[in-house]
């Protein structure tokens, strides 16, 4: 079965960009096939700011996120494998989704609580009832 994570990657950027907000990546920037400006990396990770306005020919695909956009002023493309992005979330409220990051684990996402892209205390589940 295909990765959930390039469609909630969509659905999200979508939501997001209807709501008038500003749609942002964090990116694991060490995984390979990663190419972002390096001088923006901290800790092993990079936010990318992919709003319509900051990015050009942007395109969400099943297997790789890339646009070309201006950092300090040079134009760069920008090529992010979408089994690297641990979160979409707007700038304004932390609103969003982060993804796990262990590789070949679980593609399980999980909600972001409003303000702080941390993960919301509960996770739901799903319950049988006879």
């Amino acid at each position: 079965m295909n990765s959930s994570r390039p469609y909630l990657i969509r659905a999200l950027y979508e939501w997001i960009v209807d709501n008038d907000m500003t749609p942002y990546l964090l990116v694991n920037a060490m995984d390979e096939n990663v190419r972002v400006p390096e001088q923006f990396i901290e800790d092993g990770k990079i936010v990318l700011n992919i709003s319509p306005t900051a990015t050009q020919g942007l395109g969400l695909g099943n297997e790789l996120i890339e646009f070309s956009a201006r950092f300090s002023g040079a134009e760069m493309t920008v090529s992010v494998p979408s089994m690297s992005v641990l979160a979409i979330y707007a700038r304004e409220n932390g609103q969003g989704m982060m993804f796990a990051e262990e590789e070949g684990g679980s593609d399980e996402p999980s909600p972001t609580s409003p303000g702080d892209g941390t993960p919301a205390d509960k996770k739901p589940t799903l319950t049988l009832v006879k």
